[in-house]
């Protein structure tokens, strides 16, 4: 067998193992974790994770994966705890404490915190027995799962369904709360993610910025309207402030004898594309790509017609949309 050959059946053995390991624990949830759910849904403060070592990086993940997804957390170092960081853990606070074998030396001052003041503890071991599970106010014990180093010695399969658990519970408290994709991007303004859920009114050009004309008006000044505004289209008022139509390059062309002597009624193309402005900005970049346009007016539909922004893809491009 090859180095190669070696390398790949290595991994897919530990993958095998750890997605073995998931499945024990899918099977093992029980009443313990619906309680932890319901203990957080009830915290007032802000949910403390805990964990020494590799359970300490297991503990992070949860931590930041709580907070962006609407429960306010922070992970805590058990050893720094000791020195001075128990200030962070208040009455209000609820507190999960992550320890595979559940006797981590570093643990024993913040578990005795939480009992001093009576601050709901959760603790995850893999052994009932253990003092940081009989200590907790819920305990969920880790099914007894092979650690896919071979030695059992490193821990793999077991900061795996630590890491399973954590983001069970998150979900499952982001679907109580009916946590939604606007939610989330308030949590996630930057990046590829903040970009994919950017709202058309988050990028629409408004006010003053907005090209538009009555129909009456007359073409010599839709075509100064045009060039101020610098988006190469205009928009086309008729009663009441409603959008009526559009001109764009293609309208200036195709009404190009006796252009100047025309009004912009004359010369738009009636009832354009529009997009809301609480559409996502990903289905702007579509309309426009499918359309082969290079903006889209905004309409709110509540509304009575009157245009109430502008999106051109250079917005979307600028963010990473396109």
């Amino acid at each position: 067998m090859t180095d190669r050959e070696t390398f790949l059946t290595t991994a897919r053995r530990v993958i095998r193992i750890e997605a073995e390991a998931l499945g024990l624990l899918e099977a093992s949830l029980g009443d313990s974790f619906a309680e932890a759910v319901e203990v957080l849904l009830a915290c007032t403060g802000r949910v403390i994770v805990c964990g020494m070592g590799k359970s300490g990086h297991i503990a992070r993940k949860i931590a930041a994966t709580l907070a962006s997804t609407g429960t306010p957390a922070q992970f805590v170092h058990p050893a720094e705890a000791s020195h001075g960081d128990l200030g962070m853990v208040a009455q209000g606070d609820v507190v999960i404490v992550l320890s595979n074998s559940g006797e981590t030396p570093e643990l024993a001052d913040i578990i005795a915190h939480t009992r001093r003041f009576a601050i709901p503890m959760i603790g995850v071991a893999s052994k009932p027995g253990s003092t940081l599970l009989t200590q907790s106010d819920v305990a969920i014990v880790l099914p007894r799962a092979e650690e896919a180093c071979g030695t059992g010695v490193v821990p793999t399969s077991s900061t795996t369904m630590a890491l399973a658990l954590g983001d069970a519970m998150a979900v499952a408290l982001m679907e109580h709360r009916q946590f939604t994709a606007e939610h989330f991007r308030t949590f996630h303004p930057g990046g590829k993610l903040g970009a994919q859920l950017s709202r058309v009114r988050d990028l629409m050009h408004k006010g003053e910025a907005l090209p538009l004309v009555a129909g009456e008006t007359r073409m010599p000044e839709a075509l100064l309207e045009i060039s101020r505004k610098g988006f190469g289209v205009v928009g086309v008022t008729g009663g009441e402030g409603r959008l009526a139509g559009i001109i764009t390059d293609g309208d200036l062309r195709r009404h190009m004898d006796g252009l100047l002597e025309r009004s912009a009624a004359q010369v738009m193309t009636n009832d354009p594309r529009t997009i809301g402005p609480d559409a996502l900005a990903q289905e702007a970049v579509a309309v426009m790509n499918a359309n082969r346009i290079t903006c889209l007016f905004v309409v709110d539909p509540k509304g009575q017609g009157e245009a109430a922004g502008l999106i051109h893809i250079h917005d979307c491009l600028r963010i990473g949309l396109g």
